[in-house]
């Protein structure tokens, strides 16, 4: 055992004991983030225009401070970004977090020096964590990776500028730098062919032990350096790889590729990090749903989903949240997001301690005809119809066709497999059904001939690559949307279509 697995058993015991102490008092630690952040805000530029000296209670607050999204604070943003000081949080940003928006083009979302820990120190507990629950530390003896966005940062009225993983870069500690891979260089490559090409290269003969990454890419990755070896599994490659962390997606319609891919079933991490704060982690191995982050500068609302888009929504703090509703996210930080909608919907699943999963997108949804199918809808329908057979999936989207040649408008599934179903027809109308079961207004749109049964297009081998490539959104933390309420991503795809399995126009 290795100086530095040997250490950190103890640290995962003490930073376990921490959390769980946390974790049991959830509401009390909320109340007192709530209190905190209002104190220390009080004498900002948006604390005084929102009264903030008259806050005392949470109701006060939801008088005081509408929900918003980027768009409707960005008056308060742009303010920082010609530096002027105490704005929405004490002082400057030590860092402005880029990141794209479908309405907003590219956001700036701030990270101040009192929110950057929980960035940091999220991820690392959530490490410990597994290691706490699993006793393997094994994984700190070898080579880490995190497929990422580049390190380098520009600057924004003279703060630094850049994306959260290459913010992130910069305060990996010590101890796991050396032992961090790819090369500085090799991370900075902004053309994620070329760079996923130069990692495979730097990786091929390192002890890789822990690996991380958005699915798609490190699929990407697995992929090629199996191209590289001539085909072995990744097992053989690095025979001491036990651990893969991801966030951002769904893991499950992944998972059986993964699996033939490394030749093994892998240990793995799930996170729910945002550029807006790091939100939940996985802590028990293995369990349903992830531990919300209660005492790290972030005080959460929650509005229910199906009551979003009217008048006056229900606007919650954690302790009133019901098992198994879907609520759209709302996030007070110690980097001066107020309200703030972030877009990302989620259910929880236990609320002794409060557990989540992430269940989609507020934008990412289809409901053309009021169905408001979302995507926890339809990762279930696909990992249900493919229950018994080894279907492995590389990637997948979803969007309505609402004006077919001939026929009942539909929903029309774009799939990429690695290996198709043995009985196409069976596989779509089990993916339907199953989808039906889930949501019901989908289930009446079909008994009512509103729409017909889903239509599969079946993709060529990476077309969702050259679609992402596109897009100028190929690798780092960009994400293929699960659903679209418009034809944009479907017409785009359907350029590329080998087979087509049901209707068709």
């Amino acid at each position: 055992m290795g100086l530095k697995s040997m250490l950190a058993k103890p640290l995962a015991y003490f930073i376990a004991s921490k959390v769980r102490k946390a974790s049991l008092r959830a509401a009390e630690e909320q109340e007192k983030v709530f209190k905190t952040l209002i104190a220390t805000a009080r004498n900002t530029a948006f604390g005084k225009d929102h009264h903030f000296d008259q806050i005392k209670s949470y109701e006060d607050f939801k008088k005081n401070v509408p929900v918003r999204d980027y768009e409707q604070l960005r008056q308060y943003i742009e303010r920082v970004t010609k530096s002027e000081k105490d704005v929405l949080w004490p002082g400057k940003p030590i860092y402005f977090c880029k990141t794209s928006g479908t309405t907003s083009g590219t956001k700036y979302i701030p990270i101040s020096s009192d929110s950057i820990g929980n960035h940091i120190n999220s991820a690392k507990n959530a490490l410990l964590m597994y290691i706490h629950e699993t006793g393997n530390s094994d994984f700190l003896n070898g080579k880490l990776i995190f497929l990422s966005g580049s390190p380098e940062l520009s600057e924004i009225a003279g703060i630094p500028l850049g994306r959260l993983s290459g913010i992130v870069n910069h305060h990996v500690p010590g101890y796991l730098r050396r032992d961090q891979m790819p090369s500085y260089k090799t991370n900075c490559i902004e053309d994620w062919e070329i760079k996923v090409d130069k990692i495979a290269n730097e990786t091929l003969k390192k002890n890789m032990t822990l690996i991380s990454g958005i699915p798609s890419w490190v699929q990407m990755y697995f992929e090629l350096l199996q191209e590289k070896t001539g085909g072995k599994t990744i097992r053989r490659i690095f025979p001491n790889f036990s651990v893969f962390v991801y966030g951002g997606v769904n893991f499950e319609p992944y998972r059986t590729r993964f699996e033939k891919l490394i030749g093994d079933k892998i240990d793995s991490i799930e996170t729910f990090p945002a550029s807006e704060g790091f939100i939940a982690y996985q802590d028990k191995h293995p369990s349903e749903g992830l531990l919300l982050i209660v005492d790290a500068g972030i005080f959460y609302e929650f509005i229910p989903l199906d009551e979003f888009h009217s008048e006056n929504p229900s606007r919650i703090s954690l302790k009133d949240v019901k098992i198994g509703v879907n609520y759209v996210l709302i996030m007070n930080t110690n980097a001066g997001l107020w309200g703030y909608n972030i877009g990302d919907t989620v259910k929880f699943v236990s609320t002794s301690p409060y557990r989540l999963i992430v269940s989609g997108r507020i934008k990412h949804f289809i409901s053309a005809f009021g169905e408001h199918v979302i995507a926890e809808e339809v990762e279930h329908a696909l990992k249900e119809a493919s229950l018994g057979e080894v279907i492995e999936v590389a990637e997948f989207t979803v969007a309505p066709q609402v004006s077919p040649q001939s026929g009942l408008p539909y929903h029309e599934w774009f799939i990429e497999f690695k290996n198709k179903p043995v009985d196409p027809e069976k596989f779509r109308l089990k993916i339907d059904l199953a989808l039906r079961k889930k949501n019901i207004y989908y289930n009446d749109l079909i008994t009512g001939k509103v729409l017909q049964p889903l239509v599969i297009r079946s993709l060529q081998t990476n077309s969702f690559i050259t679609y992402m490539k596109s897009q100028g959104k190929l690798g780092g933390q960009n994400k293929v949307p699960r659903l679209s309420n418009d034809r944009k991503i479907a017409d785009e795809l359907m350029k590329m279509v080998s087979e087509s399995w049901g209707s068709v126009d």
